[in-house]
């Protein structure tokens, strides 16, 4: 049974920083992991993916301020999160791709608000 679960949300100024983290339970191997968000009265949308050969896409809306990171050794992964604006309020989901078999998995969600 694999688990991901989220932590580092919580309420921050605009401007400020946050650094979220997924750990992942279970010995599996993840072939992609990234993070998602969804807004209220929104569709969940990318915002980060890493492969395992640390190749990473961003969002546009993202890029030059987020920068993700994994860290293969304890199965975590990492969003650093710079210069959040009220536009980056959204629940936050970790997501994880097996290397093999191809299973997907995500993290229950975790909560970030920008607002002053």
């Amino acid at each position: 049974q694999v688990h991901l679960v989220e932590s580092g949300g919580g309420l921050v100024q605009p401007g400020g920083s946050l650094r979220l983290s997924c750990a992942a339970s279970g010995s599996i191997l993840f072939k992609v992991m990234g993070w998602y968000r969804q807004a209220p009265g929104k569709q969940r949308e990318l915002v980060a993916v890493i492969s395992s050969e640390d190749s990473t896409i961003y969002a546009d809306s993202v890029k030059g301020r987020f920068t993700i990171a994994r860290d293969n050794g304890k199965n975590t992964l990492y969003l650093q999160m710079n210069m959040l604006s009220p536009e980056d309020t959204a629940d936050y989901y970790c997501y994880a791709r097996a290397l093999l078999g191809g299973n997907s998995y995500w993290g229950q969600g975790t909560q970030i608000t920008v607002s002053s």
